[in-house]
């Protein structure tokens, strides 16, 4: 199993001059609020506590940017698509996401959190539009498929990486019973080293 460098907690940034210095290599977790990025994030890193968990929606409400080890950053982006979050916030926090995704230097790999049960929505598949005009490798991360039988999980791949064919990789996974987890690991360790290809976004 591909051990993870230690993490810890850098920065919270609420604007985009408060970023860390865009050098090194950074992977960053993006996906709709409540489709388990943060327990995600916790599960490869090996972490209980790194990002916080909550069953509310929103949670997350500054990029947070955490400092591993071996040199490289990952980094919590805000969760998007929430309705109930007052519309002033829904436009701060798109401006935020923006201004890092369309700007940042040292993204070199980008994991956006899916909730298998859902499949792809119209926010994922607007950050999918983004990326096929990047240079950014991305993974698309299937998670709660433990709440789906094999046959539902399988299909719910196949939609995905038919939809993502030649942007994106795509993976089951789930945090409850580590179902792709070493899988997600993998990449992420890669992409921190710059060993993904950009052939396919794999």
């Amino acid at each position: 199993m591909p051990q993870f460098p230690e993490a810890q907690f850098l920065v919270s940034a609420w604007q985009a001059r408060q970023f860390p210095a865009d050098d090194g290599r950074e992977v960053a977790f993006v996906g709709r609020s409540n489709a388990g990025k943060s327990s995600a994030l916790n599960s490869i890193t090996g972490r209980r506590d790194l990002a916080r968990t909550s069953k509310t929606p929103g949670r997350t409400q500054l990029i947070n940017f955490f400092a591993l080890k071996s040199g490289g950053r990952l980094v919590d982006l805000p969760g998007y698509g929430y309705a109930k979050v007052p519309a002033e916030m829904q436009r701060h926090w798109q401006k935020l996401l923006s201004s890092y995704v369309e700007a940042r230097q040292s993204l070199s790999g980008l994991v956006i959190v899916v909730d298998a049960r859902r499949g792809l929505t119209d926010f994922d598949q607007q950050m999918l539009a983004w990326v096929q005009n990047s240079e950014i490798t991305t993974r698309l991360l299937l998670t709660k498929s433990d709440k789906l039988n094999r046959s539902e999980s399988l299909k719910v791949l196949r939609e995905v990486q038919s939809a993502a064919e030649g942007i994106a990789s795509a993976q089951l996974f789930s945090a409850v019973t580590k179902t792709g987890v070493d899988e997600a690991r993998g990449w992420v360790l890669a992409s921190l080293e710059g060993k993904t290809s950009l052939e396919g976004k794999t």
